[in-house]
């Protein structure tokens, strides 16, 4: 396997361990800033010796182990200098050295869970929280999450260094909490699972399309939180959606990982089983006799698509109104390009592209590749071609996504000869 390939190799595997691995030594050391760096020395090591040794059999096995030697090592270090591991250590209950390999043997239960209910606690900003159990838990970049958040990565940056300390100065409990607490914390934590699922659907950067191992924990933990919050409708709208999107998953990309825009995706091998599990959560959430949340209103969304055998078939009229009702319990720019989407299916492109070039002017999109594509798949519509061409080349300059970029430089191309593909 050649250099570049292991790397490439050892970054999935990262992407798809690092979560754990950061759960679990914070279990240890109590400490989340410490966990990533111990998690991050044990990605270091593999970079080194798996070139020269190959990949092992069970990788996120040989990353735990080195991790937790590592703790191990460091506690023992740490043990007179720093009065927290000191304390750490001395609580033989809990933190022998003989002890430490148990608790990091255990089974990996709902670690994450605890760690994003860490990261989600009420001593730091709702955007910190956020900013943080994506950084932890999704193992998205700065930059990344700058993209998601639409602000400067710098400002990412500042907001999660500034959130590791504050956890560490109050000593936040990695635990689950229970009643009152745990409602208090609901909402960023499903504001957390709901940008996990979305990373995992579409991915930010880098050369994979979807990431499923993200979908999959996301919609995991979504589940068990509908067992802990069973009354609260939005906890079923966020499993419901999540349910109903990961129906499509196998039908977004081919072979070759290339996207598949839902136009053109095979409807009859969506996931059945998984769209009916929707629906049901959803069920649930109108019954609890709630208004419907943001959560319940894309899962409204995204079951009209599922129930639908075609994209002409598509109640588009009902799709645009529940965005009218999204726009008014979760205003942004981004629900409001979604809205100018189903409006012009509904009822033309000329409707759509009016809502579409007033964004133009909103500086938090500045940046956002969604905001030229849809304006560029908007105009080839209304076959002004020559603009649609010049809008994808600007999508494509932007996204930092390469199956992404490469899909929106053959939508320019096909403008030269009139193509809507």
């Amino acid at each position: 396997m050649s250099v570049s390939l292991t790397h490439r190799t050892i970054e999935a595997i990262w992407r798809i361990e690092s979560p754990k691995l950061i759960a679990k030594l914070t279990k240890l050391v109590r400490d989340v800033s410490l966990a990533e760096d111990l998690a991050q020395d044990a990605l270091v090591i593999a970079l080194e010796k798996w070139e020269q040794v190959g990949i092992p059999e069970n990788p996120g096995a040989w990353l735990m182990t080195t991790a937790k030697r590592r703790a191990i090592d460091l506690l023992r270090r740490m043990n007179v200098q720093d009065q927290k591991y000191k304390e750490i250590a001395s609580h033989s209950d809990l933190f022998t050295v003989e002890d430490m390999n148990d608790v990091l043997d255990e089974e990996i239960d709902d670690d994450l869970l605890r760690l994003i209910f860490m990261t989600c606690h009420p001593v730091l900003s709702q955007d910190a929280r956020v900013a943080l159990t994506l950084r932890l838990i999704c193992g998205l970049t700065t930059e990344e999450i700058a993209h998601s958040f639409l602000v400067t990565e710098s400002t990412i940056a500042q907001r999660i260094v500034r959130a590791k300390r504050t956890l560490n100065k109050k000593e936040v409990p990695f635990e689950v909490p229970v009643g009152e607490e745990l409602m208090k914390r609901l909402s960023t934590v499903l504001e957390v699972i709901y940008l996990m699922f979305n990373e995992g659907y579409s991915a930010t950067s880098g050369d994979q399309w979807i990431r499923p191992f993200l979908c999959q924990e996301a919609l995991r933990l979504g589940r068990v939180l509908a067992e802990m919050a069973p009354t609260e409708p939005e906890v079923h709208g966020l499993v419901s959606l999540m349910e109903i999107q990961f129906s499509r998953f196998k039908t977004r990309v081919n072979s070759k990982g290339e996207p598949i825009l839902l136009k053109n995706q095979k409807r009859a091998q969506w996931d059945q089983l998984l769209i009916r599990r929707g629906i049901a959560a959803l069920e649930r959430s109108k019954k609890l006799g709630k208004s419907l949340g943001p959560y319940s209103l894309q899962a409204s969304i995204s079951a009209c698509h599922a129930l639908a055998p075609s994209e002409e078939e598509t109640n588009w009229p009902r799709i645009a109104a529940l965005y009218e009702a999204l726009s008014r319990v979760m205003p942004s720019p981004i629900v409001e390009l979604n809205r100018a989407v189903a409006i012009s299916m509904a009822f033309g492109p000329d409707f759509g592209i009016q809502i579409v070039d007033e964004l133009y002017s909103n500086p938090s999109l500045k940046s956002y590749h969604l905001l030229p594509s849809i304006r560029g798949d908007l105009l080839v519509k209304l076959g002004r071609y020559d603009e649609a061409r010049s809008e994808f080349e600007r999508a494509a300059s932007l996204t930092k996504n390469e199956h992404e970029r490469t899909l929106l430089r053959n939508r320019a191309m096909n403008c030269r000869n009139g193509s809507s593909t």
